[in-house]
C-alpha cells in the first residue's frame, strides 16, 4: 500500500518535473521527501515568496511550467506578493499546497486559502477528493500552460497521510496538451496592411515576447531593411535585435534618450506579439504622430485603461512577418550611415549631474557591459536602478527581465531560479540594497545548494525611487534613506565572496575571482543617489539636480 501523498508526488514526477522550489512544513514536507526520492532535485528556499518567485524565474528560462510548493496557512500567504509577479508576466506555475486538516475541528495555521490566491490573478484547485486527486494535478498542469499563469493546489494535510485506494494515475499533461501549428495571416490582411505601410515614411517595428516566442527575429529584421525602418523591442524582449545597426533598443518608459527623439518622428508602428501596454508606450506619450500596425494572435482593443490605436492584423508573429516582407514595396525610410553612427555611439541617458564621492550607475553598467562574458546569464531586477542595466549590450536568450508587478524583493530569487535552469552557466544578478535586504537570506539558500551567482549590488543607500519623489514633493527622506550598509561584509558573514567596488578597474580580475571560485560572490558598487533615472525625471521633476541634455536630430533625418 502507498500513501496519499507518495501517488501524489509521483504524478509530479510524470510531468516532467526536475526542479521544484520548497519550503518545507507540516502540511507539504511528507510529499516533498517523497518527490525528492523520485529523481527531483528540491531546492531548500528560506522564504516562502522566493520559493515562489524562483519558480517564476525557472519557467521563463526554460520554457516548462514552474513548479513549488509551500506548507499551509502562513506558508501560503507569504507567496502573496509573488503570485500577482507570475500572473502579470503570463507564466505558468503549480503550486503544491498544504490545506489545514479538513477532519479537524481546529487548527491554528487555518486559512480560507481560495479567496487569498484568486485574489492575485492565480487559480485556487482544492484537492478534497483522494481519488481524483492524481487527475486534479494533471488537470493543473494543462491549466497553467493553457491560460499562461499559476495554478496553486490546496491539499489537505490529513488526507495526504492516507492509504491510496488505487487505480490508474492520468496520462501526463504532455501527451494530451494541444500544440496548434502557427496561425498565419489572412492574405487579404496583408495586402491591405501593405497598402497602409506604403504610405508611411518613417515607420517602427517592434518586437515583444510573441515575436520572441516564434522565432521571428530574422523576419522582423528583413521586414525593417526592406521599409528603411528601425527596430526596437519591448522591455521584456529587449536584445531581441541585438546588434543590428538601426535597433533603437527599448520602446516604453525605458527608452534612450536618442529612441525617444526618433519615436516622436515615426509615423508608422508594427508592432509584432507585444501587448502594447502603458508602459510599452509610456502611457500614450512615446509615439505622438504615429498609427500602429499591430500583429498578434489574439486581438485586443483595450489594455491597461488604453484605447490600443490603429488596426489588428491577425496572425503569429514570424509568418506574418515573412508575408509582409513579400507584399510590401522596398522603401528608402530613414535609415542612413549617419544615423547608424549616432545610434551605435548612443548612451542611454544624456543627462549631467554634479559630481559627488559615490559611482555613477551609468559608470558601473558600462564597466560591467564590457567586462562580462556574453555568454553568462543576466538577471534584471526592479528598482531604480533596473533602468541602466536594461541598456546593456546582451541578446535576448541570455538576459532575464520580469518586472510586470514592479515589485522589488524578486532580484535574488529570480537569479536563483536562472541558476537553477542552467547550473554550469554563471548567472549576473543586477539588483539594488532595498530589493536585495528584503530577501538577503537567500544568499545562504545560493550558497548551500552551490548557485553560480554573481550579485551586483547598486548601493545607493535608500530605496532610490523613493527619494527623489520625496525630494519632488519636497518632503522629508529619512524613511527611504537607510545609511551605509556593508552588503559586502554581509555576503561573506553567509559563506559567499563580497567585495566593495570602488575603483571600476579593478571589476576584470573580481569577475576572473568569481569565475575560478565556482561558488558564488557579492560585487557592492555604492552609486550616488544623486542620479536620478529618466524615468523618474520624467515623472518627478523637482527630485534631482541634473541637467537635461535633449539629443538633436539636425543632420539624421
Amino acid at each position: 500500500m502507498s500513501k496519499v501523498y507518495e501517488i501524489l508526488a509521483e504524478v509530479f514526477r510524470r510531468e516532467d518535473t526536475p526542479v521544484c522550489f520548497s519550503l518545507l512544513g507540516d502540511a507539504n514536507m511528507n510529499w516533498a521527501g517523497a518527490l525528492a526520492a523520485r529523481g527531483t532535485r528540491m531546492i531548500y528556499t528560506r522564504h516562502e515568496h522566493a520559493a515562489v518567485a524562483a519558480a517564476t524565474a525557472h519557467a521563463r528560462r526554460t520554457g516548462r511550467t514552474g513548479v513549488a510548493t509551500v506548507t499551509c496557512g502562513p506558508g501560503l500567504s507569504q507567496i502573496v506578493t509573488a503570485l500577482p509577479a507570475a500572473v502579470r508576466a503570463s507564466i505558468p506555475l503549480v503550486i503544491f499546497a498544504g490545506e489545514s486538516p479538513i477532519g479537524a475541528a481546529w487548527y491554528n495555521q487555518e486559512l480560507d486559502q481560495g479567496p487569498v490566491v484568486t485574489s492575485t490573478g492565480a487559480a485556487y484547485v482544492p484537492l478534497h477528493s483522494i481519488s481524483r486527486m492524481p487527475e486534479a494535478i494533471r488537470n493543473a498542469f494543462v491549466q497553467a500552460h493553457e491560460e499562461r499563469r499559476p495554478v496553486v493546489l490546496g491539499v489537505p494535510l490529513d488526507l495526504q497521510s492516507r492509504e491510496w485506494p488505487g487505480g490508474d494515475l492520468p496520462t501526463p499533461s504532455a501527451d494530451i496538451i494541444a500544440r496548434p501549428s502557427p496561425m498565419p495571416p489572412n492574405p487579404d490582411d496583408v495586402t491591405a496592411a501593405a497598402r497602409r505601410i506604403a504610405s508611411a515614411k518613417r515607420i517602427v517595428v517592434m518586437g515583444g515576447l510573441g515575436a520572441a516566442s516564434s522565432g521571428a527575429s530574422d523576419a522582423c529584421r528583413a521586414l525593417a531593411s526592406k521599409l528603411g525602418a528601425l527596430l526596437t523591442t519591448t522591455l521584456p524582449a529587449r536584445g531581441l535585435f541585438q546588434g543590428d545597426p538601426f535597433c533603437v533598443g527599448i520602446s516604453g518608459g525605458f527608452s534612450s534618450t536618442l529612441a525617444r527623439a526618433l519615436f516622436a518622428e515615426a509615423d508608422l508602428v508594427i508592432s509584432f506579439g507585444a501587448q502594447l501596454t502603458s508602459h510599452n508606450l509610456d502611457k500614450g506619450k512615446l509615439y505622438p504622430n504615429a498609427e500602429f500596425l499591430r500583429v498578434d494572435t489574439r486581438p485586443q482593443s483595450v489594455t491597461q485603461g488604453l484605447v490600443l490605436p490603429g488596426t489588428h492584423l491577425r496572425g503569429d508573429a514570424r509568418l506574418t512577418a515573412e508575408a509582409l516582407v513579400e507584399a510590401v514595396e522596398e522603401a528608402g525610410g530613414w535609415r542612413s550611415d549617419r544615423l547608424a553612427a549616432a545610434i551605435g555611439s548612443a548612451v542611454c541617458d544624456t543627462a549631467t549631474f554634479p559630481q559627488d564621492s559615490y559611482l555613477d550607475p551609468r559608470d558601473v553598467t558600462s564597466a560591467l557591459d564590457a567586462a562580462l562574458p556574453q555568454d553568462w546569464q543576466m538577471v534584471n531586477s526592479s528598482g531604480h536602478c533596473s533602468f541602466y542595466t536594461a541598456h546593456m549590450h546582451r541578446p535576448f536568450e541570455t538576459f532575464l527581465t520580469i518586472r510586470e508587478y514592479g515589485a522589488i524583493g524578486n532580484g535574488l530569487p529570480y537569479a536563483m531560479g536562472a541558476a537553477a535552469s542552467d547550473p554550469e552557466r554563471p548567472v549576473v544578478l543586477f539588483d539594488g540594497d532595498g530589493s536585495i535586504m528584503m530577501n538577503v537570506q537567500e544568499l545562504e539558500t545560493i550558497r548551500r545548494e552551490g548557485l553560480k551567482v554573481l550579485i551586483c549590488c547598486y548601493n545607493d543607500r535608500a530605496y532610490g525611487s523613493e527619494i527623489h519623489k520625496l525630494r519632488d514633493e519636497g518632503l522629508p527622506d529619512d524613511g527611504a534613506v537607510f545609511g551605509e550598509t556593508d552588503l559586502a561584509a554581509i555576503a561573506r558573514g553567509f559563506g559567499l565572496g563580497g567585495h566593495r567596488v570602488d575603483d571600476l578597474s579593478e571589476l576584470p580580475d573580481l569577475i576572473e575571482t568569481f569565475r575560478a571560485s565556482g561558488g558564488a560572490m557579492l560585487l557592492d558598487f555604492h552609486v550616488s543617489d544623486r542620479i536620478a533615472s529618466p524615468v523618474v525625471r520624467r515623472a518627478h521633476p523637482g527630485g534631482h539636480c541634473g541637467t537635461e541634455h535633449p539629443v538633436s536630430l539636425e543632420g539624421l533625418l
